[in-house]
């Protein structure tokens, strides 16, 4: 397996721009990130100092999500709001670019919460509308959109929160370079069988995450067996990125959240 951080909740306590390098020095070569900006698309010195941070750290940029909102205000994705289509089509092309410029090849398009007062069936038809929109435009930089199954024990409401929905999504959009980000957290929060959905939706799978439920910790925190689950993806033929999408265990210092990976055979 090639697991690589998530630098928007593992080194969280440094600097956007130091973080490829402290994922680096705690030996990984693989990143991947949140929309790191509140604004839809950054500045040109913004992205400048974000695309030399990774060349510098010399990782590859495994993943980036397009804007998800404001996340802390609770808000989880705008692919489904009619009334910010124009800002997600700014963002896709926002993120193709530093995609493009940092060989990028994965772009996670959170779905969003379901907006009050809007027809659910105006909401789903803008959201197929806006993943083919972004497929297309990634499609011109080598890259694929990836549609996520978000578990709505966390995220109260979250409309696509099982495999069956995710590939729902994936099978309207029809856009060759559409697939499955298959985080085992949310999977598992969601009581589905992973090893079960790992075999029967392997060739929709472009991305893996994991995070051990329930407390979203580092594997062996909680209660799925993740040694055999990465026998599975790599018998599979798995040949992509494990993101590790998991809160540190000491928020102040990320680099001691790895410890669990010197007992895997992997």
């Amino acid at each position: 397996m090639r697991f690589d951080v998530n630098c928007s909740i593992l080194f969280t306590e440094l600097p956007l721009i130091k973080r490829a390098a402290a994922a680096r020095a705690a030996g990984f070569h693989g990143v991947e990130f949140w929309w790191p900006w509140e604004a839809v698309a950054p500045s040109d010195a913004e992205a400048d100092a974000f695309v030399a941070s990774i060349a510098g750290a010399g990782v590859e940029l495994v993943s980036l999500n397009f804007h998800a909102g404001d996340m802390a205000a609770g808000e989880r994705g705008i692919v489904s709001h009619p009334a910010r289509a124009r800002e997600f089509r700014e963002n896709v092309h926002a993120a193709v670019d530093i995609a493009a410029r940092t060989k990028c090849t994965r772009l996670n398009a959170p779905y969003g919460l379901r907006v009050p007062g809007v027809p659910v069936a105006e909401q789903d038809a803008v959201a197929i509308e806006n993943l083919a929109f972004a497929a297309e435009v990634a499609g011109q930089a080598g890259a694929w959109v990836l549609v996520e199954a978000i578990n709505s024990v966390d995220i109260p409401g979250f409309p696509v929160d099982t495999v069956g929905k995710a590939l729902a999504v994936i099978g309207k959009v029809g856009a060759p370079n559409v697939g499955f980000l298959a985080d085992l957290y949310h999977l598992a929060k969601m009581g589905e069988d992973v090893a079960d959905g790992l075999s029967r939706h392997r060739d929709a799978i472009r991305h893996v995450q994991v995070a051990d439920p329930p407390g979203r910790g580092a594997p062996g925190t909680g209660t799925l067996d993740f040694e055999p689950l990465f026998r599975q993806l790599a018998g599979q033929g798995y040949d992509g990125w494990v993101g590790l999408e998991y809160l540190p265990s000491d928020p102040a210092d990320s680099a001691t959240s790895f410890g669990w990976l010197g007992t895997t055979s992997l």
